[in-house]
């Protein structure tokens, strides 16, 4: 079967590329894996390296919104995987139209490409944060999308654009939604190899508002199980959520992160809250867990102290993307530190 990763040099996307490859998806045999990447700043063709001379993999560097090259690719594919997406909420705030225009009308070209091409499955992954925040509870698949970010909104956007291709064209569709995924390779503007790369160079981390706002950890290694796991047995049209069942607030996860880091919590600085920022995510994973046999396999403490050392013993690979990331400028630091009596 020949298998179109779009997004495949990135953070998620490399890890399915390298995993598939190396069979470790045995429902997914693939024949050829056909990457498609416009390694915008966040696409690294160095997360490909263990995987480079594979005789399967083909890697083309190119745009999801051209439709030309997608039409070519897409012919004689068998399954569609589409990872690729802008997906930094900072950067959604200060300015809002690359994700429009690659999560939305990428997206469309795609689907557009896979009925003209036939394509048998078309899996899209998606993201907790379209349901926007929630106090108590975890959501189920049906709950109402309600998106406070432009980057959650661009993506609800592809969710139902997706959804509306299955029932209009019978694409056989999924869609997957992640929690907060974490891991080897993660582009360092990210929480937390942001934090850990700061805190073994010496440097500070930013804790944004109170510090309380919660999300549930998913270690890539099962995130790409998960969406594993759709593509070989999900039933077309439907949505499955997939997450890590550790859920920290901020706070919490800090705290682990200066243990492992050797610090303490004089080096965390409160700034000011982020716009819209959503209080909570948890996602209801018992449609996969029954459905598909889907389950957790990575402990979040072993699987971050991993990533902790991952990121010490790969110098060369973040310290560059980090000089050239042109994040944009932190919120303003509020009157007071947060430190440990602070935390406490």
């Amino acid at each position: 079967m020949r298998v179109l990763v779009t997004g495949g040099a990135g953070f998620i996307g490399s890890h399915f590329v390298r995993e598939l490859l190396s069979g470790a998806y045995p429902g997914l045999e693939a024949s050829r894996v056909v990457v498609l990447d416009a390694l915008t700043y966040a696409g690294n063709p160095a997360n490909l390296d263990p995987v480079r001379h594979h005789p399967a993999l083909e890697f083309v560097h190119g745009d999801i919104c051209d439709t030309e090259l997608v039409g070519r690719l897409m012919a004689g594919t068998g399954l569609v995987v589409h990872f690729a997406a802008e997906s930094h909420v900072d950067r959604s705030i200060a300015d809002a139209s690359e994700f429009v225009r690659t999560n939305v009308l990428g997206t469309q070209t795609l689907l557009q490409a896979a009925v003209e091409a036939e394509v048998a499955r078309f899996v899209h992954v998606s993201t907790d944060e379209v349901y926007g925040s929630i106090d108590s509870g975890s959501w189920p698949e049906d709950h109402p999308l309600r998106p406070n970010s432009p980057y959650a909104a661009s993506k609800a956007a592809s969710d139902l654009l997706v959804l509306a291709f299955h029932r209009t064209h019978g694409l056989e569709v999924c869609v997957t939604r992640c929690s907060n995924n974490y891991g080897p390779y993660q582009f360092p503007e990210k929480a937390i190899p942001l934090f850990t790369t700061n805190l073994v160079d010496g440097l500070d981390v930013p804790l944004y508002g109170d510090g309380l706002n919660s999300r549930d950890w998913l270690h890539v290694d099962d995130h790409c199980r998960g969406v594993a796991l759709v593509a070989e047995r999900g039933r077309p049209g439907e949505v499955y959520n997939i997450g890590g069942g550790t859920e920290l607030t901020n706070r919490q996860l800090i705290e682990q992160l200066l243990a492992l880091c050797g610090r303490d919590w004089s080096a965390v600085h409160g700034v000011a809250d982020r716009a819209a920022h959503d209080r909570r995510y948890s996602v209801d994973t018992s449609k996969i867990s029954r459905g598909l046999g889907y389950e957790p396999r990575v402990p979040f403490a072993e699987g971050l102290a991993a990533t902790v050392t991952w990121y010490r013993e790969n110098r060369a690979w973040w310290e560059r993307l980090k000089e050239r990331a042109a994040l944009p400028r932190p919120a303003a630091p509020v009157e007071q530190p947060v430190g440990a009596r602070a935390y406490r």
